[in-house]
C-alpha cells in the first residue's frame, strides 16, 4: 500500500459529560468510539497519540 493510499488518522479530544477527557480515533471515515476517563486533557492527548502509534505499527 503506497503511502498515498493510507487512510488519514487523526486523534481528537472530548471532555464527557461527568468532566473528564476521552480521545476519539479517526481513521478515513471509520470513527471508533471515545475511549478513556482522563482528568486532564493532556494525559487524554497523550494517550490517544500512543493508541494511534500502536494502531498505525499494527498495519
Amino acid at each position: 500500500m503506497s503511502k498515498d493510499s493510507k487512510p488519514e488518522t487523526q486523534v481528537t479530544i472530548e471532555k464527557l459529560r461527568n468532566g473528564r477527557w476521552a480521545f476519539v480515533l479517526k481513521r478515513g471515515t471509520v470513527v471508533y468510539p471515545a475511549h478513556g476517563q482522563f482528568t486532564s486533557q493532556l494525559a487524554a492527548h497523550a494517550a490517544g497519540q500512543a493508541a494511534l502509534k500502536a494502531l498505525e505499527n499494527n498495519r
